[in-house]
């Protein structure tokens, strides 16, 4: 499986929002996560990184 997982990083530490993540889409100021069981997670981020080697993606809040 390919889905990968996101992590906020709040005061220096990596916090996981969401395991499985098949979908990312923006909509504005936010990013709409969503798992392979059809679990979503809105948090108003942005992109830091995305990892696909392993299955990473690291969010800043805005």
């Amino acid at each position: 499986m390919c889905q990968s997982t996101a992590y906020i990083v709040k005061e220096g530490k990596e916090q996981v929002i969401l395991s499985d993540i098949i979908s990312v889409k923006p909509t504005g100021t936010h990013l709409r996560l969503i798992n392979l069981f059809g679990e979503e997670a809105t948090v108003e981020a942005s992109i830091e990184e995305v990892d696909l080697l392993n299955h990473r993606i690291k969010l800043r809040p805005r």
